[in-house]
């Protein structure tokens, strides 16, 4: 198989030393930039931190099936936009491995892998499941904003397999979202920690498919949680 091309990137530097990196998906058609930007205006600012890099990668341009086909930018195809039909395994395993490349470029930065978080909006936050849950268990966290696994996922599969300690799970969910039903998330929530996985949801009274300032607050703290500062080593 040929080497995937390096994934576009939008990047907020941190302010001081670099110790920690945290990866943003975003969701369906949507671009890093673009969701730099939506968190930008919702923010008033960058989403941005003393100590930890945040990455937003862009999904490449591929055939969409609910899209009739037509390209876009997702990170995986979906037969429909449902949590009652099988996975698009093929797609989903392929950006994995193009993922993987992202999180060994921060661990060749001296970026430890347990100072790495995952996660995204929609679609980026299922992406974020399917890559940690599987792929990458020894990850710092995993969040997955107004986000849904389908109900024979692989990664439901992966984890009824797996005895190993897994990230965290930090979710949120609108309780209006027409078009991933809050009660997607909330079965993908009760799932997962029935296979061990440590989660929260927090859920977002009349809040449709999108971000607002609250959440946006909410994960920044849980960002910090996962991702401490951690003071320079006086004998570098």
């Amino acid at each position: 198989m040929a080497a995937q091309a390096a994934l576009q990137r939008s990047v907020v530097s941190p302010v001081g030393r670099h110790t920690a990196s945290v990866i943003f998906l975003h969701g369906s058609g949507d671009t890093g930039q673009g969701a730099r930007t939506w968190i930008r205006q919702i923010l008033k600012q960058d989403m941005a931190f003393q100590h930890i890099k945040i990455i937003y990668p862009t999904a490449p341009s591929r055939p969409y099936t609910p899209m009739k086909g037509a390209l876009s930018t997702v990170w995986f195809d979906r037969y429909k936009i449902s949590n009652d039909c099988p996975e698009h395994i093929e797609s989903i395993d392929s950006m994995c491995q193009g993922l993987t490349d992202l999180i060994n470029d921060e661990i060749k930065n001296g970026i430890a892998k347990n100072r790495i978080l995952v996660g995204g909006f929609s679609m980026g936050g299922g992406m974020a499941m399917h890559l940690a849950y599987r792929f990458h268990q020894d990850l710092a966290g995993v969040f997955a904003l107004s986000s849904f696994l389908n109900r024979d996922s692989a990664v439901y599969q992966a984890l009824k397999r797996n005895e190993s300690v897994v990230p965290e799970l930090f979710q949120c969910h609108g309780t209006a979202d027409e078009l991933v039903l809050y009660s997607w998330g909330e079965e993908t929530n009760k799932t997962l920690k029935s296979l061990g996985v440590s989660a929260s949801l927090h859920t977002f009274p009349n809040l449709n498919h999108e971000l607002n300032r609250t959440e946006i607050e909410k994960l920044k703290t849980w960002i910090v949680e996962k991702l401490p500062f951690e003071a320079a080593n006086t004998k570098e």
